[in-house]
């Protein structure tokens, strides 16, 4: 299925909607517009496996041009707009895109880019003038609304967040398939599940460059929903749009619950939340105490999935499940799990053993576009199918799969193990923590020691004093050769607009400069 099935059938139902603005692009105008657009790009000769990328906030033309690009047999990346000009044009040149869409609110970072991209042949920019780009809207009003006859199906190729390095281009296989038939294996897999359909009304405060709000929008428009859109998040104003909406589907990371939880219970339990349906979950490991909170204020409600950009697998747990385990992100519902020793050829590892997570697949589902160095590290040393992401996890007697930590994340203290994610759940709900990262820095004696960043909640100060109890409230809870030797306070931490802590570079704080390492 696509938008324009639901174009003909119901042409003035909402497909996107600003919940900022009020701003609604209706099917009619969501299938016009990308057929125009469409004819736009083939005009600048792209073909199929050509490749389009896009720049912009969360807008209405976002998924103009996805289902521009997906009708056409191309590649569509999404860039992240808050690069800097160096880290987007070394995006936007190595994934080989000759047509540039922008908006214009990011004028500056696209006007930075003209001199570092030169296989752009054709830049767009819509929502005002931007220097050295040409109009959108003119190019698509003198563009033909005659919907092409050939419309192979198109996908994504969308960049690591680079929590861990440079981003890396994730490029799947192009579908053989025309963009009106079925085939496309993310909707096969949640479409049923999430009971998506022409009733759903789906709430995305999550950038749409990024895997699960471009692709969960578009599964959306696919199956005839309504997708709501705000400019970003912000935990009252995201109570306000479930309520002014009546939202029955939305997605969400972690770190939103936190922040929604930690609002006074009389603004909570002024917004009507009775709507949802299915609130959905990924990105990080979602402590069990803040999960278990939604769930006495949501109701059983919340599904959480276990992916990756690279969507080489996916598990999924529904409400009732997660009650009965746990902590737990899921069964398999795409690939085969398997749980291997990291240092010993890969060794397969036996129920509850910690290792990292492999799914099989009948062939490997991506590579990393200009790096086989780095497409054969996620493969398996004995199985070319068997692909990793660095996450490291393990299986219980029920095939019920549980996420420790990623493998780069791993603090080796005195060679024990510790899994940083165990601690920062343990600290996150403490009502003087906002935010938190676990890392590990240099030690001379034990390698490596603990040490907990903490970004304070209003009203705290960061004092000795309030170190020591959070010390003592990791030890309360969990085994004390865990808890940080130190905690130190700061007033923002690195994050990704997807909640993904950049861990490297807030390691680089403590490994470059030696004064903050203690006992080096």
């Amino acid at each position: 299925m696509y938008p324009g099935n639901h174009a003909r059938t119901n042409p003035d139902k909402p497909a996107v909607v600003m919940a900022d603005t009020g701003d609604v692009l209706t099917y009619a105008q969501l299938e016009e517009r990308s057929i125009r657009l469409a004819h736009v790009l083939r005009g600048e000769g792209l073909e199929r496996g050509g490749h389009v990328a896009l720049i912009a906030t969360n807008g209405p033309d976002v998924f103009v041009t996805y289902w521009a690009a997906l009708r056409s047999g191309l590649y569509i990346t999404a860039v992240n707009h808050h690069l800097s000009v160096a880290e987007a044009a070394y995006i936007v040149d190595d994934c080989g895109a000759e047509v540039l869409v922008v908006s214009a609110d990011r004028a500056e970072l696209a006007e930075g880019l003209a001199d570092r991209t030169p296989k752009i042949r054709r830049r767009l920019a819509y929502g005002g003038g931007v220097a050295g780009h040409d109009s959108y809207e003119d190019a698509l009003a003198a563009a033909s609304t005659e919907e092409p006859a050939d419309q192979p199906a198109g996908v994504d190729m969308l960049y690591s967040s680079g929590t861990t390095g440079r981003p890396k281009g994730i490029q799947p296989a192009l579908p053989d398939r025309q963009v009106h038939e079925p085939g496309d294996t993310m909707l096969a897999v949640f479409g049923p599940l999430f009971r998506f359909d022409e009733h759903t009304v789906y709430y995305s405060p999550a950038p749409t460059y990024h895997a699960a709000p471009l692709r969960f929008g578009g599964m959306v428009l696919a199956t005839g929903g309504t997708l709501v859109l705000s400019a970003g998040f912000e935990a009252q104003d995201a109570l306000r749009v479930i309520s002014e909406h009546a939202v029955t589907h939305s997605q969400w990371v972690p770190t939103m619950f936190v922040r929604m939880l930690k609002l006074g219970e009389s603004v909570r339990s002024s917004y009507d939340v009775s709507t949802m349906e299915v609130a959905i979950h990924a990105a990080a490991p979602c402590p069990v105490d803040v999960k278990a909170s939604m769930m006495d204020w949501w109701g059983p409600v919340l599904w959480e999935y276990y992916s990756s950009t690279e969507a080489n697998g996916v598990t999924l747990i529904s409400p009732q499940e997660w009650l009965e385990h746990p902590g737990s992100v899921g069964q398999s519902k795409l690939g085969v799990i398997h749980i291997c020793d990291p240092d010993d050829d890969g060794r397969e590892l036996a129920t509850g053993e910690i290792g990292t997570i492999y799914f099989e697949r009948p062939q490997r589902p991506f590579e990393y576009h200009h790096d086989a160095e780095k497409t054969a590290e996620a493969q398996h040393p004995a199985h070319e199918n068997w692909t990793t992401t660095g996450d490291v996890g393990y299986l219980d007697e029920d095939g019920f799969l549980y996420l420790t930590d990623r493998k780069a994340f791993m603090i080796i203290s005195g060679g024990v193990n510790i899994y940083p994610q165990e601690i920062e759940n343990c600290m996150t709900m403490h009502p003087a923590v906002y935010d938190v990262a676990v890392i590990g820095i240099p030690d001379r004696e034990m390698g490596e020691q603990v040490k907990a960043v903490v970004q304070l909640a209003e009203g705290h100060e960061g004092t000795d004093a309030l170190a020591d109890e959070l010390i003592e409230h990791v030890r309360a809870s969990i085994a004390r050769y865990k808890a940080p030797r130190s905690v130190d306070f700061t007033d923002e931490l690195p994050r990704t607009a997807t909640g993904k802590l950049v861990k490297g570079e807030l390691r680089k704080r403590y490994t470059q400069d030696s004064s903050l390492s203690a006992g080096v």
